[in-house]
């Protein structure tokens, strides 16, 4: 294990994925959403295909047992991308990254809902803490007459998505005991291309060359991206990576204010300051009960 380099690894990832809300939040002006996403998923297989003929393992990108759960998930991802991308043509780029960061209570919710997982009183307090900031940076919106429609629909667009996003890492935690991680990326890529693609009949435009070269970066950030965040994995524990998942808002405030010259409201960052609080709070409390399975492994009752 060499966490330094694991740290880097993920604060690199976030820059990318950063980079790609960068891209999609200026083409959304000029490009169909549907055009874009088939450009993200296409372009994300790319760096895939690369890495796993680098380590010669191309052969493990689509073996599966279990095609059903990957097309359900798919189409949560799908779902949950649209939303973000849609969400990222309404919104600053800084406001729809923290509004993003609810997807981790989501999952709590989901987790103990769905998956039987038991969820203590100290985790249900972080959750409704969680959602209080979430209020906070919906209030901009919901409150004040000086944000049109657009910025309202925006808004509820980027906590749908987190919402799925929420829904579909439910469906990673259950899938990922089975399915290597070269498959998950791999049928994602996949049906996120098919399903964006039936939106050609919607109307897709010829894009300039500076807009194609834009898709084509957005797809290779994306995929970049999350190649990146998996292999941090491999050089440091998933609990000590977590909390440098939120330096996303660092780079989404630097690249909205030089690209967007956006400033992010004063509001809309104490709420996501209490939403990152509380996801660290969740990070924390699931590495203690992880510990204490470890130290007590015949105890049958969970901890406190």
């Amino acid at each position: 294990m060499h966490p330094l380099f694991g740290i880097s690894l993920q604060v690199c990832a976030m820059l990318f994925f950063s980079m790609q809300a960068a891209c999609v939040r200026f083409l959304s002006d000029s490009i169909p959403l549907g055009e874009i996403g088939f450009s993200r998923a296409v372009g994300g297989l790319l760096p895939l295909i690369l890495l796993l003929i680098w380590q010669g393992k191309l052969s493990t990108m689509w073996r599966t047992s279990d095609l059903r759960s990957h097309v359900l998930r798919g189409w949560t991802n799908v779902s949950s991308m649209f939303c973000n991308f849609a969400g990222l043509a309404r919104l600053p780029l800084a406001d729809a990254t923290a509004l993003g960061y609810a997807a981790p209570l989501f999952a709590v919710v989901l987790a103990a809902t769905f998956l039987g997982e038991v969820v203590r009183l100290w985790r249900w307090c972080a959750v409704i803490v969680g959602f209080s900031g979430v209020l906070l940076m919906l209030s901009p919106y919901i409150g004040q007459g000086s944000y049109g429609n657009e910025h309202v629909f925006g808004a509820m667009l980027s906590l749908s998505s987190a919402f799925l996003f929420g829904i579909a890492l439910t469906q990673i935690r259950h899938m990922t005991a089975r399915e290597t991680t070269a498959a998950l990326a791999f049928y994602y890529c996949v049906i996120a291309a098919g399903v964006s693609l039936v939106t050609i009949f919607w109307g897709w435009v010829v894009p300039s060359t500076y807009e194609l070269g834009l898709l084509i970066a957005l797809g290779v950030f994306g995929g970049t991206g999350q190649i990146l965040m998996t292999e941090s994995l491999r050089h440091a524990a998933a609990a000590v990576l977590a909390p440098f998942a939120y330096t996303s808002m660092i780079w989404a405030v630097a690249i909205g204010y030089f690209w967007f010259s956006e400033v992010p409201a004063a509001i809309v960052m104490a709420g996501a300051a209490i939403v990152i609080g509380a996801g660290l709070f969740v990070i924390w409390r699931e590495h203690q009960l992880g510990l204490d399975r470890k130290r007590a492994p015949t105890n049958v009752g969970p901890p406190a």
